[in-house]
């Protein structure tokens, strides 16, 4: 149980040692992309966890999802970086996404299986990179909504307010 906790706290804290390094300019952008896709998971993590696509068998608490460490730690950062280095380029987006939920699906998962801390039960590594993916899809929509939205809301004309027109 040490070995797992300590994998945990690991698998946590480490991608956010790497927080520095993101100018704070950055971190604003992208976190409404990352926050809308982390509670996504959130909630798929529950909706999974009744289907039985996979079992964590790791609880923090016990009405608290096991993956949250996950979410927390590598996916919530390495989002921020993600986007950092390829928002803006959806083709380069898309092929590093590719890479890097394959390399977790088939390289890490395996890892997270052996030391028990996940096991896939109802869901295959196949279908599990077609999830990753919808998922890539989906915070690069809300990023690129949430930027749009934005831009129209700087570039509308400021309102003149009161005093303003009192003295024209």
């Amino acid at each position: 149980m040490r070995n797992k906790n300590l994998f945990v706290i690991s698998m946590l804290v480490l991608p956010w040692l790497t927080i520095p390094f993101i100018e704070k300019k950055t971190i604003k952008r992208f976190l409404p992309g990352t926050i809308m896709t982390s509670i996504y998971l959130v909630i798929e993590g529950i909706h999974a966890e009744k289907k039985k696509w996979w079992r964590f068998n790791y609880k923090i608490k016990p009405n608290v999802i096991g993956e949250l460490p996950l979410i927390l730690g590598p996916f919530f950062v390495g989002s921020i970086w993600i986007l950092k280095y390829t928002f803006g380029k959806f083709k380069l987006y898309f092929i590093l996404n590719i890479i890097i939920d394959s390399f977790f699906t088939y390289l890490f998962i395996p890892l997270m299986e052996k030391t028990h801390y996940v096991t896939l039960v109802k869901l295959s590594k196949f279908k599990l990179s077609i999830l990753f993916l919808i998922k890539s899809l989906y915070m690069y929509v809300v990023q690129y909504i949430y930027e749009k939205a934005f831009d129209i809301l700087n570039s509308s004309p400021k309102y003149i307010n009161e005093e303003e027109k009192v003295k024209s």
